[in-house]
C-alpha cells in the first residue's frame, strides 16, 4: 500500500459498506415508496427487480462507488411520468428516512441531499417545478 492509498479518504460507498448496504437501502427505500399511496402507482407496470437493480446503480454512483450504471439519464426514464415537484420531494424524504434508519452518517446524507437537489430539474415535470 501506497502512503496515497493509506491517507486517501475512503468513499462515501466504502464508508457505509459497500454493495450489501446500497443493496439494503434499496430494498428498504422501494418498500417505503411502494407503500405510499402518492407514489406507487408510478411503479405499476414497472419491472421492479430491474427498477432496483438500476437504482441500485444509480446510487453507487453518487457515493463514490464503480460506475456500472448503463440505463437511461434521469430526464430521458422521469420526463415522460409528469411528476410533480411535491411527489419527487417525497422521494426525497423516503430516501433520507431509508438512509437515517440504516445509519448512514449525516455528511453523507447532506451529499445525498445534495444531489437530489442538483438532478431535481431532470427528473420534475418542465411544468411543476418550483422558483422556475
Amino acid at each position: 500500500m501506497t502512503v496515497t492509498e493509506e491517507t486517501a479518504p475512503a468513499s462515501h460507498y466504502a464508508r457505509i459498506g459497500g454493495a450489501s448496504s446500497v443493496k439494503a437501502a434499496v430494498e428498504l427505500f422501494y418498500d417505503k415508496v411502494l407503500a405510499d399511496p402518492d407514489l406507487a402507482g408510478y411503479f405499476t407496470s414497472v419491472d421492479m427487480a430491474g427498477q432496483r437493480r438500476h437504482l441500485a446503480l444509480m446510487l453507487t454512483v453518487v457515493l463514490g462507488g464503480p460506475n456500472e450504471y448503463t440505463g437511461r439519464g434521469l430526464a430521458e426514464a422521469h420526463q415522460p411520468l409528469n411528476i410533480p415537484v411535491e411527489h419527487y420531494a417525497k422521494v426525497g424524504v423516503h430516501l433520507t428516512a431509508t438512509l437515517t434508519e440504516l445509519g448512514v452518517p449525516a455528511d453523507i446524507l447532506a451529499d445525498v441531499q445534495t444531489v437530489l437537489g442538483q438532478v431535481q430539474d431532470q427528473v420534475v415535470a418542465s411544468g411543476n417545478r418550483s422558483g422556475v
